[in-house]
């Protein structure tokens, strides 16, 4: 199992716990959808040494920059697991410093993204964190079931 299929796999295991905790908190409430926050800038191609699951990273990345912030607005315990787990994620994939470059790009232009639509936590603001925590756990379960062992 490559590094990357074993970072995936353990993401999917606490992204699993993460998001139980967050639905529970929210269950039965009726919510209106999240706005949206301004487009940030598209990332560049891949390269044509990334590996084939190189958008999924990216995506993945973009989705840990808006659970950092979001998460962190409406002060949820788990807030400052998202940058940690960002931080992992270019540790085990960032080989290059280009690589690396353009995983933290994405988190980071996502973070600015959310914080400029989201100063304070509300109702979308809630619902966007656990969207975003069931993205995550999709992601990482695709990328881990097609590039795994």
């Amino acid at each position: 199992m490559t590094t990357a299929a074993r970072f995936l796999l353990l993401f999917v295991f606490a992204l699993a716990a993460s998001g139980e905790a967050a639905a529970q908190s929210g269950a039965g409430e009726r919510r209106t959808p999240p706005k949206a926050p301004p487009a940030a800038n598209a990332p560049s191609p891949a390269p044509a040494s990334a590996p084939p699951y190189e958008p999924q990273l990216i995506r993945l990345a973009q989705v840990l920059g808006g659970l950092h912030h979001l998460r962190a607005v409406c002060g949820a315990s788990d807030a400052g697991v998202w940058r940690e787990r960002m931080a992992s994620l270019v540790l085990a994939e960032g080989a290059s410093p280009e690589r690396r470059d353009r995983l933290a790009g994405a988190f980071n232009d996502s973070y600015r993204a959310w914080a400029r639509s989201y100063r304070a936590c509300t109702p979308a603001a809630e619902l966007a964190a656990r969207r975003f925590l069931a993205e995550a756990k999709a992601v990482a379960t695709d990328v881990s079931e097609r590039y795994g062992p």
